[in-house]
């Protein structure tokens, strides 16, 4: 059994716990269509105070998680997992508590109804009550919290979060809320009772107090050290991101609130805290990744499925959403600025086998791959990325989709063959991608279709699947490029590869293995019970309810990774697309050739088993091609 005030009472209702908000929004709906004078509402100031508030630890969790403006000035070199995002998933909690204990307060003391809009002098009042009280008061709270029995079953759960966050200012116990919100009302009731309250001083302690919460929480060093070099004293009367972070690996000391003046006087300041703070504040503290994967958008909506916009959102599979539907012509303007501003920027990162893999993400969605004009910027734009890989010491940079569409740039040859004297490995990754597609398909097939079947990918599978005597009609108009890929096959297996050119040759073929778009219509000439397997970008529609359809090739990363904390479009937590995957073995494995151009299909079963020894598995349980 857990202890007293260790439990929020609304912990299981879900989404469903902003209903506790409904008696304040009543409220104001109430006095609105009474004609009542709703601006000096004190339910209408709760909500907005919690709107305000809630943004405020937003917009903090944005900006950290912005890893392509902070990765020089991150305290903690890691990512935010999936177990930490869910940990934190109800870091709100606490602006449910409050908004009710404010109420209770408002009817406690009807004067506070009535308060001025703004009064300069209960400024001075209440800074010098939040010294004087709010600082040492909370200095001894806190350190009484980390006493053995309320640190186990209270302050311990606030602690568990190993990269402190914004989102982790506001994830802690009732308890410890209900104690916070003591420290916070004592200033505001005393300059009230003094005669100095007025709304305006609520907003501003208020949102201020959030603010520097998540400043401490932020895992990102704002505060520059040549401020306290010129103005020593500073230091004891502000925090930083770097002081409060050494609270979270060294329990033992750093207890302030926001004022090191007090851990000073009582003698629990971290001797680290002034040489550590200026080290980070110098921006020299980013790591250079072994391992980069060069992403870019699908579409609009779906670029909103990244850390620094919604947290909890990016860590879930991609699905529409509502909420996206007001952002959408928001979303639209960031994306054009980035269009012309924009070169790259680092989406997120994780740590595998010791190693440092991140995320750089092309500023481009899928549709402008296919406008002619565009090409040549989105080659420079992934050219630039390649060169600022090779020049900072990435040891292997692997291209997403579209970044290494064959008409675009020859599947990365064009880049190898333009800077020979690259460092930086380029990888398509599309050799696992073919291995997981051919490690999909089960042992008794002996006939599949193929669209997409000239393509880098469709010419590797053909190959691959003649050579198991596995009958092959790849759809294709162009008999030169079906001949070339034909020539390619040894004579005892040439004859396996089978030229089509309509959908109608695989009305009896339930294995379709779909590398070009296609539409309802092309899909109904599959036989029912037909499985899709797929690696086309974006994925086809789910059009027949008879058949049966794959997922983008993918696999599952292993338990150990660290920091991974987002889900891939609309793959599961925990596994990648093949191409991703196919660079963090080309890393792992320290291979020091490139990967690009035409798959080498005597490597497929190379880089596959590979990919089994570093611990990666496929996603689809289906019996797979024995050699």
């Amino acid at each position: 059994m857990s202890a007293p005030l260790a439990a929020w009472p609304w912990e299981n209702l879900g989404i469903f716990k902003y209903l506790l908000y409904g008696p304040f929004v009543t409220k104001v709906l109430h006095q609105r269509f009474h004609d009542e004078y709703i601006n000096s509402s004190w339910c209408l100031h709760l909500l907005i105070l919690c709107a305000l508030r809630g943004l405020v630890h937003v917009l903090w969790g944005s900006y950290s998680h912005m890893h392509f403006l902070t990765r020089n000035r991150r305290i903690l070199q890691r990512g935010v997992d999936y177990k930490q995002v869910d940990r934190e998933w109800d870091w709100d909690n606490f602006l449910i508590l409050q908004a009710f204990i404010a109420s209770m307060i408002f009817y406690m003391f009807p004067f506070l109804q009535n308060l001025p809009p703004w009064n300069m002098k209960g400024l001075i009042v209440l800074l010098a009550l939040h010294v004087g009280i709010s600082e040492p008061l909370y200095y001894w709270v806190h350190r009484k919290f980390h006493s053995d029995y309320l640190y186990n079953h209270y302050h311990s759960f606030h602690h568990s979060s190993p990269v402190p966050q914004s989102f982790t200012a506001g994830n802690a116990t009732p308890l410890e809320h209900l104690v916070l919100t003591a420290i916070i009302v004592i200033p505001i009731i005393g300059t009230c009772l003094f005669g100095y309250g007025s709304v305006g001083l609520i907003y501003v302690y208020l949102l201020m107090f959030d603010f520097l919460r998540c400043l401490g929480h932020s895992n990102v060093e704002i505060v520059s050290h040549h401020l306290f070099d010129k103005f020593p004293f500073l230091r004891y009367m502000l925090y930083t991101p770097t002081y409060h972070s050494l609270h979270h690996t060294d329990k033992d000391t750093n207890f302030c609130l926001f004022m090191p003046l007090f851990d000073l006087l009582g003698s629990t300041l971290n001797n680290k805290s002034w040489e550590l703070h200026k080290e980070l504040s110098s921006g020299k503290s980013g790591k250079v990744p072994d391992f980069v994967f060069l992403a870019h958008g699908v579409d609009v909506a779906s670029s909103l499925h990244c850390g620094f916009v919604f947290r909890s959102f990016a860590s879930l599979p991609y699905t529409m959403r509502i909420f996206i539907v007001p952002m959408w012509p928001v979303a639209l303007m960031v994306i054009f600025v980035m269009w012309a501003f924009s070169k790259t920027y680092l989406h997120c990162f994780y740590n595998l086998r010791g190693r440092l893999h991140q995320t750089w993400v092309v500023p481009r969605i899928g549709f402008q791959y296919f406008l002619p004009f565009a090409a040549k910027g989105i080659n420079s734009h992934i050219e630039e990325a390649i060169i600022r890989a090779d020049r900072i010491g990435v040891k292997v940079i692997s291209l997403a989709a579209l970044n290494k569409n064959e008409s675009l740039n020859g599947g990365g040859k064009l880049f190898v063959d333009k800077h020979p004297n690259l460092r930086v490995r380029v990888v398509h990754g599309n050799t696992l991608t073919a291995a997981v597609i051919l490690n999909e398909i089960p042992q008794h097939v002996n006939e599949v279709f193929l669209t997409g079947a000239t393509s880098k990918l469709g010419r590797a599978i053909a190959l691959y699947l003649c050579r198991r005597k596995v009958r092959v009609l790849m759809l294709t108009f162009s008999s030169d490029r079906f001949k070339s890929i034909q020539r390619e096959a040894s004579p005892e297996h040439q004859s396996y590869l089978v030229q089509v050119t309509k959908y109608q040759a695989a009305q009896h073929c339930k294995t379709w293995i779909v590398g070009k778009w296609i539409t309802p219509r092309e899909q109904s000439w599959a036989p029912s019970g037909t499985h899709f397997h797929q690696f086309v970008v974006p994925p086809i529609l789910h059009f027949r309810r008879d058949c049966t359809y794959g997922d983008l090739a993918a696999m599952r990363v292993p338990d150990d990774v660290e920091g991974l904390g987002y889900c891939e479009y609309t793959l599961e937590r925990g596994v990648v697309h093949a191409c991703h995957a196919g660079g963090m073995i080309h890393s792992l494995e320290g291979w020091t050739h490139h990967e690009v151009g035409a798959i080498d299909v005597e490597r497929i079963d190379v880089v596959w088993k590979a990919a089994l020894k570093h611990g990666l598995r496929p996603v689809s349980t289906k019996p797979t091609l024995k050699n």
